[in-house]
Formats: structure tokens, sequence, C-alpha cells
């Protein structure tokens, strides 16, 4: 059998696509894999409240979470890497002055801006929300419902920001304004390209967090395989030591992954784990 390696699986544009398809043979790679001993993990910008219902049933060791706000493995937090309070305050007053809609990603929870849905209803809307299949409709009214303003976010326990403009120079903005003391990046949400991005502490990140639960398991990041589509996934491509970029990556994931599956709705996943012996 192929030495025990710890596998981590981006979701959008790896797991699903970017209109909420699960690929069919994600979950089937997944079950053989973790039945030979390999330890696979969801590694994900989204929040664990945010993870679609179809992508949980699938069934993995763990998860990195929000970015690498936060580590879990099995029913425990290993880590988590929270903003300082005032760091928050800061960030939050900075969008909310710029009329810039944001999701806050604590651990169990998440805090929309007051008008966040109605800045991303037309994205689940027309031909996107009609292609979509039942599970990946039953996801999105589930995160249409987590869109609800419900008052204002507390300043503890607040690991990543996610923001969404209304036009493509927003990401700029954010980071002309914010660079200097948060790590800033754009790219990670569907159809917004640059009017779009995620802010968090300087050094968090998914490479950081598969570096701390590695060493809570008291494995190499050497026998960690990666796979993911975007900015998001550029340390995590670079911290495990086979990192792979999905067919549908952009090219500087690409650039900083070791190899290229095959796309999303091309059985990347699958191809991936079948090629490197964990099937």
């Amino acid at each position: 059998m192929t030495a025990r390696r710890l596998v981590f699986l981006d979701v959008d544009g790896t797991i699903v696509d970017h209109r909420q398809r699960l690929s069919p043979s994600v979950a089937e790679a997944v079950r053989r894999a973790r039945a030979k001993g390999h330890l696979v993990h969801l590694c994900t910008g989204r929040s664990r409240r945010e993870i679609p219902d179809s992508v949980a049933a699938i069934g993995f060791d763990g998860a990195v979470t929000a970015g690498g706000g936060f580590v879990e493995f099995g029913d425990d937090l290993v880590a988590g890497f929270t903003m300082p309070p005032a760091a928050v305050i800061e960030l939050v007053a900075f969008l909310r002055d710029r009329g810039i809609e944001y999701n806050l990603q604590g651990y169990e929870e998440v805090y929309p801006s007051e008008n966040l849905f109605e800045r991303v209803r037309p994205l689940f809307e027309g031909d996107i929300a009609r292609e979509r299949d039942v599970a990946g409709s039953r996801d999105m009214k589930t995160l249409e419902l987590r869109m609800a303003y419900r008052g204002p976010a507390p300043a503890e326990g607040i690991a990543k920001a996610t923001f969404f403009g209304s036009d493509p120079g927003t990401f700029a903005i954010v980071r002309d304004g914010l660079g200097d003391r948060f790590h800033v990046i754009t790219g990670t949400i569907p159809y917004l390209g640059e009017a779009g991005g995620e802010v968090s502490m300087p050094g968090v990140h998914k490479g950081a967090a598969i570096e701390r639960l590695a060493e809570h398991l008291g494995m190499s990041t050497d026998d960690a395989i990666g796979i993911g589509d975007s900015y998001n996934d550029l340390e995590m491509l670079q911290m495990c030591g086979v990192g792979i970029a999905m067919g549908n990556a952009d090219d500087t994931a690409k650039s900083y992954a070791d190899e290229v599956t095959t796309d999303v709705d091309d059985d990347g996943v699958w191809n991936a784990f079948e090629r490197h012996g964990l099937l």
C-alpha cells in the first residue's frame, strides 16, 4: 500500500464547480482513500457553517476552514488563528465607510453585513441558479438564510472577512487601504473577480494551518497532497509535498503547483487520487 498521506481538498472549483454542483466522483475517491488509511481533509476559504451539506455528507477526517483561520481534526479544534478585536473593529469600519459588503467568519458562526444578500442576489438568479442540481439548490437556499443580517458582529473570535464590492476596483481599494496591516487577496469569489476578496491577519493562510495540523498529527508536510484552484490555495500548494492545481485553476495557481490535474467537471480529484495511488 502507498504510505499514509495527508490530503487537503479545496471546495469551490475543486469539489464543487462554481455553480455549486458536486463533482460526482469526489465522494467515491474520498471514501476509497480513507478506507486505505489516508487522512483526507477539507481545506477551504469557507467557514464550517458555509460548507455545503452535499460536501459535508461525503465525510472527512478534518478540515481547515476560513482560509486557515481554524484547524479541525475529528471532533477537535486543533487551532484557531483569530484577529485581535481592535483589528476586527478597524476592518469593519473601513469596509462600512466605503460601502463594501462583507461576511465575517467565526468558528461556528458567520456575520453578514446589513446589505450583503442584496449585493450577491444577482449571483443566485438567472441561468446560474436554474442550472444547479437539486442538492446545489438546497445548499444555496441555506446560504441565503445565512446571509441574512442578524445585527452587529462580535469583535472577538473572527478569523477572516470576505468582501463583496460593486465594481472591479474594490480589491485595489481594500488592498491599498489595509494591505500593510492585513493579508488581502482577491480572485476567490466566483463571478466577482477583483470586485471581491478576502482579508485575514498576516501569516494566516491554508499553508500555515496545514503545517500546524501536520505537527499535531506527528506527520510531515512532505507527505501531504493539496489540491486547489485559486489564490487562497497558493500557500497550500507550496506547503504540501505535492501541490496539485485543478485543470480549471487560474494560471497563478498552476504556477505554484507541482502538477495539474483535469477540470472539476472532468474528475479532477479522482484522477489526482488515482495518479498518486490513493485509491
